[in-house]
């Protein structure tokens, strides 16, 4: 997608295959339209497109097609953005017919993260989806690069010879770019083995539902929190010290969203593996939208695909001091055993605190532990990282009978075992 130096005035087309379907996809246009404005572009009209099938060419129908370019010359519009995702031969055929620049909703999505990624990891993982999408895309975008060709049995020329050239720089970019995300999971691997003793906590859910605002909330973490899509790239994990005797590193991760684009999901697969090594999910959703329900089927999809679906989890509906009443009913009827918190007001944070306190009381063992006396360095481990129940003293030793996560006491037992 190119800025232009101006506001882009933009049209936004869905496609419905069959008359029950009309409803979502105005949803998807309405969703589309969001990650449009962050992006700051004007849309000027939305169009829903009835198809019996696919038109492998175009996409949508030549009719339809003439119906675009009279409101693009009417209306001045300079882009259209379609919500399914186009083949490059779709995507050049329409730019031709339209005359003016074509995007589908990947393309959206990539421009967006690309302006929003900030640290190393992040960018890397961005580059990697936009070259792994541009790549077979490289004949519309290069169209400088490509000559006239003519007369029979000619099959090649300078322009193709340059398309080829660009393609093998864009290949090799891609390795190296995998191999610098190997190395991304390589020092991931050397960070978890220092968390191994926490319970790890990771808030999903899709973008914008309040994950960096209820991660703030419990930790007093600093993590911008914006009313815009896709502000959080990165992986933020903070310390949550919950009370006297439980810790738990909680993360604020990337923001879900419906029909997010496979490269992405691949290109994230080490920020999204907090996700898969945690040991409680916390589902986010916003009870102030009509696609709340919506959003949790799509956080569920995500998590099957990033193979975390088995996980342990709560269901949180955030925003509760602005909920649409009708969700809210449907929801405490479809999930009888969620939570409703507003984390901007800090309402009913302590009811999500004494659940997941709960939860992490179910993986806790209650074991004994003699030490000697002397053992001053141990005792205080002990006292720092367990609940302790009984305390006795003998002449030469003291005897606990404490509580702790079963991941700790793994830990502790090696810690004293080296006494």
């Amino acid at each position: 997608m190119v800025n232009k130096g101006e506001l882009n005035r933009t049209i936004l087309v869905g496609v419905s295959k069959n008359r029950g379907d009309a409803c979502l996809v105005g949803e998807y246009l309405d969703e589309l339209e969001r990650l449009v404005d962050t992006l700051g572009f004007e849309v000027i009209c939305k169009l829903m497109v009835n198809l019996k099938q696919i038109n492998p060419a175009t996409f949508i129908g030549r009719g339809k097609v003439e119906e675009i370019k009279l409101i693009v010359k009417g209306k001045g519009i300079n882009e259209v953005i379609f919500d399914d995702d186009l083949s490059p031969r779709q995507l050049k055929n329409l730019e031709n017919l339209l005359g003016v620049e074509v995007t589908d909703r990947t393309g959206v999505i990539l421009e967006i993260f690309a302006k929003h990624a900030k640290t190393k990891e992040a960018k890397t993982q961005v580059e990697l989806a936009s070259l792994q999408y541009l790549l077979p895309r490289l004949r519309r975008r290069w169209t400088h690069l490509e000559r006239q060709i003519g007369g029979v049995g000619v099959r090649g020329g300078p322009g193709e010879t340059q398309i080829e050239i660009d393609k093998r720089i864009i290949r090799e970019r891609i390795a190296k770019l995998k191999k610098e995300l190997m190395e991304i999971d390589k020092e991931r691997e050397v960070q978890d083995k220092r968390r191994e003793n926490f319970f790890r906590i990771a808030l999903v859910g899709y973008t914008n539902t309040g994950k960096s605002t209820i991660l703030n909330t419990l930790t007093s973490a600093d993590v911008v929190a914006e009313n815009k899509l896709f502000t959080t790239l990165d992986t933020t994990t903070r310390l949550w010290q919950i009370d006297k005797y439980h810790k738990a590193l909680i993360s604020d991760t990337i923001g879900f969203i419906r029909k997010l684009p496979h490269t992405l999901i691949a290109s994230f697969r080490s920020t999204l593996k907090e996700v898969r090594d945690s040991d409680l999910i916390v589902k986010v959703a916003d009870i102030s939208t009509d696609q709340c329900l919506d959003q949790i089927e799509n956080v569920n999809e995500v998590l099957r695909q990033i193979g975390a679906d088995k996980k342990p989890y709560i269901i949180v509906f955030n925003k509760i001091d602005i909920m649409n009443r009708d969700v809210f009913l449907r929801a405490k009827r479809l999930y009888s055993d969620a939570i409703y918190i507003s984390a901007l007001n800090k309402l009913r944070i302590n009811t999500l605190k004494e659940r997941i306190l709960r939860e992490i009381e179910k993986e806790e063992l209650e074991v004994p532990i003699e030490l000697p006396l002397e053992s001053v360095k141990e005792i205080s481990l002990v006292r720092n990282f367990c609940k302790v129940l009984e305390e006795q003293y003998y002449n030469s030793t003291v005897s606990f009978r404490v509580k702790c996560y079963r991941k700790v006491w793994n830990w502790l037992k090696y810690q004293l075992s080296k006494s």
